[in-house]
């Protein structure tokens, strides 16, 4: 089993270093297949240590495993070291599972560009980092993964790295992201020093009379956590990483980075459990997100940024979840979540490859007349988003939304934002689904779809999502795009049966003993929970109907009422990036300026400019001693020798 888990391990890896060192020498199709198949042998692989698992009791169900030892110093020994227990074989299914649909779906969507190669390396290299990142069996080997999954998106956003916007977009990822990897860094240096461990569960057992240090380092875990998974205040992020390619996005949003601070959350719940009030700072941070995130969707035109915006909202009720330590059911809802948001995504991109690149959903309306299957998995996974009974969704969220009742008035607050963002999850999804699919198809649809004309203004330059040679398109795509777009739709409709709390629940059984949850909603709870939830994620859903569904779309009279201030905050993203602009970006620049005419200028620019001269004049002198004269150089050599002699008689 353990070898099995290395294999899982360092199987995507295998493939990202072998289509790297081939470059050209591997054709573009055979580097999507071999990536491809490697994260489906590393989901084969998981799902084998995850039948060998099952098989042991619950008690026996850890399993460390140190290639050899790392870094050694003093009585601090750091190995590269794997952890085997139920939650890390658990994201592990996810990782491979929801990632090996994404990277098949990649094989057609990218077909035709000239970096095929790199994007497959890419996305390799993503899935092993973020495998590295769950399958860590101490903190550095965890935090090892930690960057790599931010490098790896960094190269993934930027792609399309002659775009100004991809790569603006990449860099603003990856300094966010350095922010919580700095956080982190800090917190494990405070244990270094007073626990002299960094492994798994040593390292959280800080024990009492440390107050402030486990405070401290609850709220560096917890700095790391909100820039992976985009919560506030370091969320914003998270909507211009959409510059990637629309798989990148689903990789991103659904199995991969954003759902890491969750993962890292419940792995080190001791720690946060030995400090209540970040603990709760965390479902607090978690409940303000989803609710800001549900209102700026509203008001969004971009398709994948109304999507973005959900993933943000969804993983704010993780982030509620964990905080209440009802930590089976976010991780469940993490689960969920994978399925139906990576087929929004996914379906999303259905729309924009077959639309030559074009996200505006402005100019989408009738795509589900030309699009008929796209349509029902988009309306699939839009229900099981909101919560609607049967989907997946609606098994997952209300657990969480009942959890929030066992805390007493905090947690009463919690519930009420909750239901909230349930009642803004139905608007926001059935807004987006009424604009771009029903209705009759428009002008620009018909062109695109009913022409045929796929790459019309294509050549020369990348299009807005996509960038393929020209060639025509029309329906639905390619097997390879619309296989795993149904896949997830069939998992985003029964992927909720898995669990049915208090009915059966076997998630809860098998991550309990991994993280024992301080959060058990009564039979009552959880019955009032999901009344609530359904009836207000419908009742968004009806008003999105009444606003944007009906013949005659009420929505330009319901915008002019709308007071412009409100409107331009929720446009604006409550004003964050141009707050962070303020306070961060432009002093910086300043601060650079000064430096630059003060400092750099005057003084190392000054002193390595008087270097160079006194060089430069002591390299003419000197060759002004190269006469080309024999008698000049010999008459040199004598004089040379001379007073080397009488230096030696001298000394003698």
């Amino acid at each position: 089993m353990i070898v099995a888990a290395w294999i899982c391990l360092v199987a995507p890896l295998a493939a990202a270093l072998l289509i790297t060192l081939l470059g050209t020498r591997i054709s573009r199709r055979a580097a999507a297949y071999v990536s491809t198949t490697s994260v489906l042998g590393a989901f084969a692989v998981a799902v084998f240590v995850f039948a060998k698992l099952l098989s042991e009791a619950p008690s026996a169900r850890s399993h460390p495993s140190t290639a050899w030892e790392w870094l050694t110093a003093g009585s601090f020994h750091v190995g590269l070291r794997i952890l085997v227990d139920p939650l890390s074989v658990f994201m592990m299914l996810i990782v491979t599972g929801v990632g090996f649909l994404i990277v098949a779906y990649s094989i057609g969507y990218m077909e035709g560009d000239e970096e095929e190669r790199r994007y497959f390396a890419y996305m390799a290299l993503f899935v092993f980092s973020m495998l590295l990142l769950v399958q860590a069996g101490n903190l550095v080997i965890l935090l090892a993964g930690w960057g790599l999954v931010g490098l790896s998106s960094y190269l993934l956003i930027g792609f399309w790295h002659d775009r100004p916007a991809a790569v603006a977009a990449a860099k603003k990822a990856f300094i966010m992201n350095a922010v919580g990897d700095a956080t982190m860094a800090l917190a494990f240096f405070l244990l270094i020093q007073h626990k002299q461990t960094l492994n798994f569960p040593d390292a959280f057992a800080v024990g009492p009379g440390h107050g402030w240090l486990v405070n401290l380092v609850a709220l560096g875990l917890l700095g790391g956590a909100v820039a992976k998974s985009a919560q506030l205040p370091l969320q914003t992020w998270l909507p211009d990483a959409m510059e990637g390619p629309t798989p990148v996005s689903a990789l991103i949003h659904a199995a991969t980075m954003v759902t890491a601070g969750v993962y890292l959350i419940v792995r080190t719940h001791a720690v946060f459990e030995q400090a209540p009030h970040v603990q709760e700072l965390a479902a607090g941070l978690g409940a303000g997100t989803l609710l800001m995130a549900g209102l700026i969707a509203l008001v969004q035109t971009d398709i994948k940024r109304v999507i973005a915006y959900s993933t943000m909202s969804q993983i704010g009720y993780m982030f509620v979840g964990a905080g209440v330590g009802a930590y089976a059911n976010a991780e469940f809802h993490l689960l969920t979540h994978a399925f139906f948001k990576a087929l929004l995504f996914l379906a999303a991109g259905l729309v924009i490859h077959a639309l030559a690149g074009e996200q505006d959903i402005r100019k989408m309306g009738g795509v589900g007349r030309l699009m008929p299957v796209t349509r029902i998995t988009f309306l699939i996974g839009s229900l099981a988003l909101v919560g609607v009974p049967p989907f997946a969704g609606f098994f997952s969220k209300d657990p969480i939304i009942a959890a929030t009742m066992t805390r007493g008035w905090y947690g009463y607050i919690l519930f009420a934002a909750a239901l909230i963002g349930t009642f803004l999850t139905g608007l926001y999804a059935f807004r987006l689904f009424l604009i771009v699919f029903p209705r009759e198809p428009s002008p620009f649809v018909r062109e695109h779809l009913m022409r045929g004309s796929h790459a019309a203004g294509m050549e020369g330059a990348h299009a807005p999502d996509h960038d393929h040679d020209a060639h025509e398109h029309s329906g639905e795509g390619p097997f390879s795009m619309t296989a795993p777009v149904l896949v997830l739709a069939v998992l985003s409709i029964i992927g909720g049966w898995i669990q049915w709390a208090p009915l059966w629940h076997p998630i809860s059984n098998w991550l309990d003993p991994a993280a024992p949850p301080l959060a058990v909603p009564t039979d009552t709870q959880e019955a009032l929970a999901s009344l609530f939830a359904v009836l207000l994620g419908l009742a968004g859903i009806g008003v999105a109907w009444l606003i944007y569904g009906a013949r005659q779309p009420t929505a330009p009279r319901i915008t002019s009422r709308v007071p412009l201030w409100s409107r331009s905050l929720l446009e604006h993203k409550f004003y964050f990036d141009e707050a962070y602009d303020f306070a961060f970006y432009r002093p910086s620049v300043a601060l650079a300026k000064a430096l630059g005419r003060w400092i750099e200028g005057p003084i190392i620019g000054g002193s390595i400019r008087e270097l160079v001269a006194g060089i430069r004049d002591a390299a003419v002198g000197t060759s002004r001693l190269q006469t080309g004269l024999v008698r000049s150089y010999a008459l040199a050599i004598a004089a040379s020798l001379a007073v080397i002699t009488i230096v030696f008689v001298a000394v003698r």
